[in-house]
């Protein structure tokens, strides 16, 4: 490993360049972003997009419903367009469905959903608090799927699969 260059994750095979994880270059091209620029647009993304959920949770402790379902809904939003530039936002768009997070996405924006249906609706407290964690849990699996290698890597930590 020369001195200039990242490396991100290190797998079973070895390191895995930083080239391997920004898959869509030419996303940015026209935009004229870095690779670091558009780390952190994916990081300011990541955390106004938890900033926003957790205050709209505040807002949800002081039984603020339809605060919290704004400011929850578009603190996901925020975050999942975070992953837009590590992965590129057309591409992002056309890999959303594959196999490997189509699950995590479809809770993603069920949890959101269900938070919504659940302020207009029912409004229960503990329903909230459930999907909050599921839509957070959902969003790192998701952005976790762009990351080669990483679904292995997890599968091998927790002992789901052999080294």
């Amino acid at each position: 490993m020369s001195s200039g260059e990242l490396f991100i994750l290190k797998d079973a095979g070895g390191w895995i360049p930083v080239e391997r994880f920004f898959e869509g270059d030419s996303t940015f091209k026209c935009l004229g972003l870095t690779r670091t620029q558009r780390l952190w647009g994916f990081l300011s993304c990541l955390v106004t997009g938890f900033a926003l959920s957790i205050t709209g949770a505040i807002l949800l402790s002081w039984h603020q419903w339809f605060s919290f379902a704004v400011l929850y809904s578009v603190g996901g939003l925020v975050s999942l367009v975070g992953t837009g530039f590590v992965i590129g936002f057309t591409t992002q768009i056309h890999l959303m469905c594959k196999r490997v997070r189509l699950m995590a996405f479809m809770v993603f924006v069920g949890s959101m959903t269900g938070v919504i249906v659940n302020v207009i609706y029912c409004g229960t407290v503990i329903l909230s608090i459930i999907l909050v964690v599921v839509k957070y849990m959902a969003y790192i699996a998701y952005s976790l799927s762009y990351i080669p290698h990483v679904h292995s890597a997890i599968l091998k930590l927790v002992g789901l699969r052999q080294h």
